[in-house]
This record gives C-alpha cells, sequence and structure tokens, in this order.
C-alpha cells in the first residue's frame, strides 16, 4: 500500500479490547493480529467474531443463540451451532466449531427477511433470502482474505429465542429497510439513541454497595478502527464503561486510585475523546472514551482531574521539552510525549503516534553513525527530499486552484500504519481493504524498497512509527505464516528484509535505537519536529518549507458540526479517518535545538576516554568542582539553617563573600555596607556612603575592593584593606537596582529605564583614587530596570523590568536579541544557567519562568502562591526565596516544588551560594543573615 488512494475505508470495522502490549510500545498485539481482538466472551470461540468485522458506522445490537440450518434434502436438514449477531447493516452468524466460517450477510442485499415455517409451533426461524454478496470470513480459524458468493441464496436460522422471534425479525427488517430506502444513517443513529435512551447503566455491576453514583452519560470506547456504543458512569471510586451490547465484557471497570494520567482529546478531528492511563510513562492507555456532547467529556475529565488523589497534572510541550535539552529525556521517550500531547494515541489509527526516518543509508555492509552523510535531512519533509520529484510537485502546486497543496497523501494515516503491521495485526488490514489484503509486491516486504519509494513515490510520503525504535520485532516477522501472496518475481511474502548492516530483526531495532539516539539525530531532532509538531506544520511557515497537505489533515479544516445531511457528515468524516490527520500544533516558534555535547570525532573522543582510562587517580579541579555542585544540588532539599544574625536596622539588600570565606559583606535599605567576620562572628565594619538605600554589593577579584550600588543613582568603590570610600561613579539618572563586573568592566540596572556597560580600570595602588570609567554601551528599555545578571562567559546580559519584560541582550554587538513579556509584575530575579542554554525569570506574580536563549521561547512556566524573591539554579533545581520567608526547592524537570524550607520571618530578599554550591547565606526584610548548612 503505496497511497491512500486505494479503495482502503479507514475505520471502516469497529473492535472492542485493549489494542497494546503489556510493554508500551504501542503496537497491536499478538493476541489482536490471531483474530481474537479481545479476550472472547464464555461461549464465544477462540479467534471468532470481533468488531472488526462491522462496516464503518456500524453498530453491533445484540446477539442469539442459533442454528443454521443447512437443508441437504427435502427429509434432511443439517444443524450448525451458533450465535447470530444482529448488526446495523449486516447480520453475522458464528458457528461455535471452528473448522466453520464466519458468515457475514449484508441486510442491504436482503430480498425478503421472515419467519420461515409457521406451521411448525415449536419451531422458531426466521429466514433470509439473499442476492448478490455473502462473505465467508476465517474458515478454520485461519486469518485469510474473506470469501465471497455471489448469487441468489437462502440462509435459515433456527433461534433461541421463544416468543421473541417476531421481535429478532422487526429489528433486522427495520435496519434492512434503512438501507434498501436509502435513508442510511439518519436511521441507523436513531436507531442506536433509542436503544442507548431505553437503557442505562446496570448499578448491580458496581465493585461495591457503598459506592455514590457522580455521573453518567452515553459515550463510545474507542480503540484500532473500532468505537463500541455504551453507557459511562463514574462513581467516587470507580469509572466504568457499559457496552450497549456486553461485548467484549459486559463492563469495564478502572478504580480512580489506580489512574495516574487522563487526557482530552479530539477524535475525527473534534474535540470529544478522553483517554485514561494507570501508568506514568506507558504508551497504551486503559480505556479511550468518545463522548457524544463535548460537555460531558469536560464534566468527565473535571471529576477524575479534581479527585485523584495521585493524578499527575498535565505536562506541557514545554515542560518536556526542558528535560529532553538537558538530557533527561531520550529522544525517543520525547517524541512519545510529543506524540501524545498532540492527539496521537495508538487506539486512534487515524491519528497513531509519527516517528521520523532517521536512517538514509540501507545498502551498506556496515552503519557509520559518525557520518552525517548516513542520516536522512530532518530539516525537509519527506516529499521534499528527493530534489526532481518537489521540483514536480512544485509546478503542480503553482497550478492549482485554491485550497492548494503539495502532498495527495500524508505521512500518516490507518494505511500506512497497517501497511507496518500487517505481520501482527492481519485482521485490522483486512478490515481496512475490504476483506483483502493488498498486492503483494505493494506490501512491506523490504525496508531499503520502502526507504526508496518514499524518496521516489508519486503518491508515497510516509514516516515511521515507534516500533521501528522499539524492542518487539514481531512486525518484521511473519510469525503467524499468513499468507501474504506471491511477489511478481514468484518469492512469498515472508519476513521483511533488512539493509545488510543488519544481521537480525533485533539488530535492526537496536542499531535504529542507536542512530536515533546519535548525536547527529540530537543536534537535528528539533528541525523535523517544527515540521510535524511546530512552526512549519502550517501557514507561511509550511508554504516556506515545502510542507503542505490537504486542507481536511489540518484541525479546522473542516467543521462538521455544520454539515446538515448525516451521510455527507458521514462521507466527511470516512475521508478525515481514511486519509490521516497533522498532529495539534504545538509550538508556535522555532523549536530549540537539544544542549549536545560538543566533540571534534568520535574517534579523538575515543582516544581522549581511553587515556583518561589510564590514569583512573587523576582527577582535575573542574572534575572535583562539578562533583561538589551535583553533590550539593542532589541534597538541596536537607538545607538547615546553622546561625542567623541581625546586623542592620532594615531589610537586607546584597550579600557577597571574600574568596577564603571568612568575610561576608552585606548591603541594606538602612543605607549601611557591612562586613561580617564569619569566623569570630562579629560585626566588623559599618560604612554609609549616602542617606539612601544601597541595592547590591560585589566584590572586586583579589578581594581588595567592594562595589555597591545605590538608590542614590551612584555606584560606590570601597577599599577594604584602607577602609575608604575609593570612588564613586556617578552614572544615572535614577536608583541603580543592580550592578554585575566580569573583565574589567561594570554592568549597571537602573530604574532609569537603563543598563550601562562601563569599561573600568582598576587603582594600581589600592585606595588611591584612580579608576577611569568609559561607557561602551548603553542598553536602552522601555521601563525602570530591576534587575540584571551575566552568563558565564559575560556574551550575554538578562534584565527584569518592572513590567514584567525579560530582555536577553548580546553583549558582543549590544543588541537585543529577544523581548519576552512573561510576568504580570516585577521581574525580581533573571539568572542564565550554567550552561547560558536558559535563562530563569522570578516576579512579583509567583512565577518561575524557564527561557530559552538561541529562541527566546518560554518553554516552562511553574507558580507559587507568593512572589519569589531571588533565587540561584543549577540548570535543573531552583532554590528560591518567597516573600513569606521560605525557601522553596523546585524541581523543574519534574515541574514541582519539592520542599518548603522555613527560614526568615520576612520576605528572603536576597541569596548567596559559593562556586562549589556548599555554602549558601540568605538575607531578608527581617535585617538577618541566615548560614545555611547542607546536610549529606
Amino acid at each position: 500500500m503505496t497511497g491512500q488512494a486505494r479503495s482502503h475505508r479507514a475505520g471502516e470495522a469497529r473492535r472492542a479490547g485493549r489494542p497494546c502490549s503489556p510493554g508500551g510500545r504501542g503496537q497491536l498485539t499478538r493476541k489482536a493480529a490471531r483474530g481474537r481482538g479481545a479476550d472472547p466472551c464464555p461461549g464465544v470461540r477462540w479467534g471468532g467474531f470481533s468488531l472488526l468485522l462491522l462496516n464503518l458506522e456500524e453498530y453491533y445490537f445484540e446477539q442469539h443463540r442459533a442454528n443454521h440450518i443447512l437443508h441437504k434434502s427435502s427429509h434432511h436438514e443439517r444443524k450448525i451451532r451458533g450465535s447470530l449477531k444482529i448488526c446495523s447493516k449486516s447480520a453475522i452468524f458464528e458457528p461455535d466449531a471452528i473448522s466453520q466460517p464466519i458468515i457475514k450477510i449484508p441486510l442491504r442485499d436482503c430480498i425478503k427477511i421472515g419467519k420461515h415455517g409457521e406451521n411448525g409451533a415449536n419451531r422458531h426461524f426466521t429466514k433470509y433470502v439473499i442476492f448478490t454478496t455473502v462473505y465467508f470470513i476465517k474458515e478454520h480459524n485461519v486469518v485469510a482474505p474473506y470469501k465471497i458468493e455471489r448469487g441468489k441464496m437462502e440462509y435459515v436460522f433456527e433461534l433461541d429465542v421463544p416468543g421473541k422471534v417476531e421481535d429478532v425479525v422487526e429489528t433486522l427488517l427495520q435496519v434492512s429497510t434503512c438501507w434498501v430506502e436509502n435513508s442510511k444513517q439518519t436511521e441507523i443513529t436513531a436507531i442506536l439513541q433509542s436503544r442507548l435512551a431505553r437503557t442505562s447503566f446496570d448499578k448491580n455491576r458496581f465493585q461495591n454497595i457503598s459506592e455514590k453514583l457522580h455521573m453518567e452519560c452515553k459515550a463510545e470506547m474507542v480503540t484500532p478502527l473500532v468505537t463500541n456504543p455504551g453507557h459511562v458512569c463514574i462513581t467516587d471510586t470507580n469509572l466504568y464503561f457499559q457496552p450497549l451490547n456486553g461485548y467484549p465484557k459486559p463492563v469495564v471497570q478502572i478504580t480512580l486510585q489506580d489512574v495516574r494520567r487522563i487526557y482530552k482529546r479530539r477524535h475525527g478531528l473534534m474535540p470529544l475523546g478522553l483517554e485514561v492511563f494507570c501508568t506514568e510513562d506507558d504508551l497504551c492507555s486503559d480505556i479511550y472514551l468518545k463522548f457524544y456532547e463535548p460537555q460531558d467529556r469536560d464534566d468527565l475529565y473535571f471529576y477524575i482531574a479534581t479527585y485523584l488523589e495521585h493524578h499527575v497534572a498535565e505536562h506541557t510541550a514545554e515542560s518536556y521539552m526542558l528535560q529532553w535539552q538537558r538530557g533527561h529525556l531520550s529522544n525517543y521517550q520525547y517524541l512519545l510525549h510529543l506524540n501524545n500531547l498532540a492527539d496521537r494515541s495508538c487506539n486512534d489509527l487515524s491519528q497513531y503516534p509519527v516517528f521520523p526516518w532517521i536512517i538514509h543509508d540501507y545498502s551498506s555492509s556496515e552503519l557509520d553513525l559518525s557520518n552525517p552523510g548516513t542520516f536522512r535531512d530532518l530539516s525537509k519533509p519527506v516529499g521534499a527530499l528527493n530534489k526532481e520529484r518537489l521540483e514536480r510537485l512544485l509546478t503542480r502546486y503553482q497550478e492549482m486552484p485554491e485550497p492548494k497543496f503539495m502532498y495527495g497523501s500524508h505521512y500518516s494515516s490507518p494505511g500506512y500504519v497497517l501497511f507496518y503491521l500487517v505481520r501482527i495485526a492481519p485482521e485490522y488490514m483486512l478490515c481496512l481493504q475490504n476483506g483483502r489484503f493488498d498486492n503483494a509486491d505493494r506490501m512491506f516486504n523490504s525496508i531499503a524498497e520502502t526507504w526508496k519509494n518514499c524518496l521516489d513515490g508519486a503518491t508515497d510520503f510516509k514516516e515511521l512509527i515507534p516500533e521501528f525504535y522499539g524492542d518487539d520485532v514481531s512486525f518484521l516477522v511473519n510469525s503467524l505464516k499468513l499468507d501474504l501472496g506471491k511477489r511478481q518475481g514468484g518469492q512469498m511474502v515472508d519476513d521483511v528484509e533488512l539493509p545488510p548492516w543488519a544481521s537480525s530483526p533485533e539488530d535492526f531495532l537496536q542499531k535504529s535505537k542507536d542512530a536515533l539516539e546519535s548525536n547527529y539525530v540530537s543536534e537535528h531532532l528539533h528541525e523535523w519536529i517544527d515540521l510535524i509538531f511546530g512552526y512549519k506544520q502550517k501557514g507561511s511557515g509550511a508554504v516556506g518549507a515545502h510542507n503542505v497537505f490537504h486542507p481536511l489533515t489540518y484541525e479546522g479544516g473542516v467543521d462538521l458540526n455544520s454539515i446538515q445531511d448525516p451521510d455527507e457528515k458521514v462521507a466527511m468524516l470516512t475521508q478525515i479517518l481514511e486519509f490521516g490527520q497533522t498532529p495539534k500544533q504545538l509550538f508556535v516558534t522555532p523549536h530549540p535545538r537539544r544542549i549536545t555535547p560538543k566533540f571534534k570525532s568520535l574517534s579523538q573522543t575515543s582516544s581522549y576516554n581511553a587515556s583518561m582510562a589510564d590514569s583512573p587517580g587523576e582527577e582535575s579541579f573542574e572534575d572535583l568542582t562539578e562533583e561538589s555542585k551535583t553533590l550539593a544540588w542532589n541534597n538541596i532539599t536537607k538545607l538547615q539553617l546553622h546561625e542567623h544574625y541581625k546586623i542592620h536596622k532594615e531589610a537586607v539588600t546584597g550579600i557577597t563573600v571574600s574568596r577564603n570565606g571568612s568575610s561576608v559583606f552585606t548591603t541594606s535599605q538602612d543605607s549601611t555596607l557591612k562586613m561580617f567576620s564569619k569566623e569570630s562572628k562579629m560585626l566588623q565594619r559599618s560604612i554609609s556612603f549616602s542617606n539612601m538605600a544601597l541595592s547590591s554589593c560585589l566584590l572586586l577579584p583579589g578581594d581588595a575592593t567592594v562595589i555597591t550600588s545605590s538608590w542614590d543613582n551612584n555606584v560606590y568603590f570601597y577599599s577594604i584593606a584602607f577602609g575608604r570610600r575609593q570612588d564613586t561613579l556617578m552614572g544615572h539618572d535614577d536608583a541603580v537596582s543592580k550592578i554585575c563586573w566580569h573583565d574589567n568592566r561594570l554592568y549597571s540596572a537602573s530604574w532609569d529605564s537603563t543598563v550601562k556597560v562601563w569599561s573600568g580600570v582598576p587603582a594600581e595602588m589600592p585606595g588611591t583614587k584612580r579608576h577611569h570609567f568609559d561607557l561602551l554601551a548603553e542598553l536602552e528599555h522601555d521601563v525602570s530596570v530591576d534587575t540584571i545578571s551575566l552568563n558565564p562567559a559575560s556574551t550575554l546580559l538578562v534584565s527584569g523590568t518592572k513590567e514584567g519584560t525579560v530582555n536577553i541582550w548580546d553583549l558582543t554587538t549590544a543588541t537585543l536579541m529577544h523581548q519576552i513579556p512573561c510576568h504580570s509584575g516585577i521581574v525580581c530575579d533573571t539568572a542564565f544557567s550554567p550552561d547560558s542554554r536558559h535563562v530563569l525569570s522570578t516576579g512579583a506574580d509567583g512565577c518561575l519562568n524557564v527561557i530559552d536563549v538561541q529562541t527566546g521561547m518560554l518553554i516552562s512556566s511553574m507558580t507559587s502562591d507568593e512572589p519569589q524573591r531571588c533565587f540561584v539554579w543549577d540548570g535543573n533545581s531552583v532554590l528560591s526565596g518567597s516573600q513569606s520567608g521560605e525557601l522553596l526547592v523546585w524541581d523543574l524537570l519534574g515541574a514541582k516544588i519539592s520542599e518548603r524550607i522555613q527560614g526568615h520571618t520576612g520576605a528572603v530578599t536576597c541569596i548567596w551560594m559559593n562556586e562549589q554550591c556548599s555554602s549558601i547565606i540568605t538575607g531578608g526584610e527581617d535585617r538577618q543573615i541566615i548560614f545555611w548548612k547542607l546536610q549529606y
């Protein structure tokens, strides 16, 4: 199968039961492949009837035990015992004996339906006289293409329903009339809704008689190619779904305490779905429900989300992005999360998770993951990888009337998913293909052939599915020994042919996984995400990237609710489900790249690692420092108050410490700079430069000079050795709010709406007034600047304003890179991550925001119930000081507050941490400085 133009019917049958393997990789199971589709009901043979035998929008109403009467002669008849299923488009007889085929009789082809043998009062028959087609399925319990008989035939069934034969016949006549008179879906929908209205959830199915009912409504359970109508019921302890037909079991029950995640879903491009997971990271959900009304879906979601004690709040795409960028999620895990957030589900084949082709080389004997030529260009959609084909498509696109599209088929559809999975889910393929497998030469025969067709084929632009990067090889192996046909060359379709560099299916999957997690892919995966989930998915970005698909594949491409004709609506829905759907857009700006280690080459890396291995006892100071930092941050939640001293008359505003840790310098709104001895625990000096508040302080390299900023518009230099003011910089027209220093440059932020960069040549002799300052740059803002911070290399500066805007500046050119309005009040503090890839900001609105430096994208936001005045962080965890005096430990990757530590009696106004992250001092509005101790 190479395109949707072929006659397949996405979603044309309905199946009940969980479709995914226990491993959670998202594939349809061997169980489903063998034909059960779900655990069978008592009395139903293994591998027998499943809802996959039904057509699109067909419903299974009821079943009755019955005998199929075969008339051998006028005096002899043979009975085949089984059950007769009454459906909305067909009658299906399932024999008990597995040697006998399942018989499917389309009701639209019936000439007559009625009682048979009225003279026999004790016999209960219903009679069909059929013409055109009858389907014979699973003869000898073998999954194979359906056999079809055409012509006039008579079928007689003896029903075990004394006194109710007339009701069964009436139902069949009612349904049959819908198709004969061409009223079609309107009447069928009315019949279904009437049956649902006449029934309700059976309260006897509650697990406990003390359960309290909170909500009941009509819905359908969704699994691949299947929706099964019934009643949803939620109590204070359980979620239930009771199928109208009792298939595959009378009730599905989920304990609310077991639920870990719930997601609102779109189904058929409409907001009607809800998916419930009882695991943290399994791709396969425990139940997927489709509601008839969005309000019912929203009400059920709200109840579960607010009730569950263990419910995990939905992560945003941006929070997962942060985890992925920092190496806490693999590429595979990140793609699964994005698929999930974009409404891709293994229960919906029209929205099955989509993964990229990664490897370009399927002909070499060895796979070289160090060679960029091994990989596919991830910046282009599959349709744009072949330049010649792209030129032909562009010519057609330019000549096409509106609405224009470049590709006549999608990169993910039910047909493509089952193309890959036919060996483990043959019944799904038969359902999709009207009871047939695809042409043998168009089957999934070879990895290399499939890739070549995606590059060269006129209508083939498909991507891959998660199974290509999983652990289960069954989709590559014909372990069921299916007869999938014979190719033109005479060879039978069997196992998938692997590339030369793969010695086995297991080896192929392992090397595919290695490729997905390789440095090359890590550096370029964001480009593919832009195409599938991001800003190049639609609009001008899609046009520029040659990534434009048919309008029906996009959310909002058609308003199904505006279509009044039910049959036209079904036809449109069929087209949407059949063609495939573009994922929900997750990002509207360019996706940041991943933070990856930079190596010159793999060979150099290997030799470097080898040389390090030869001398394991040698560790650099940097290694020890990093180890100390990691150890400290791993134990940051164990922070304990060690000592506290009240040394100021008003709030402390700044802290800096000498390199040896013996002297602590603090500034305060009481206008003084104080020097406190950590060893003697005594106040050694108190200096006042003016009668206005001091806002921050820092020590120059060498520990000889302290610089302080003041609300009197000045910056003061204080000589420690000589104990006096050494110099004054009168550089601003309003209060100086924050200062930074690096490499003989002073950076000052002010309420006069500027940040100024000064060259500061230090005095040759301490204590002499020899500073000379030149203004190198002036970074202009619209409003007052309350805080600034430098990245470790001092090539970037971040500023925060009183109106909540965070600005990122390139200091090499003195230009504004990004302006992000991300707080609703004053920005209290800002800082770069150690690797300079992210900026964290805190504000009076209680938010902690993480911004990607490269793109300016706000990629994570967490909220507390009070302002966070100051913080320190390592890129993953944050220690912040709050308005109430608590220290909060935040796990940014887990999107949660890990610990609350009581410290000050007023707001925490400043935090100092040493380079090794082993010593922490805080200052507060309570006029105290507190020394904290880390517990290991």
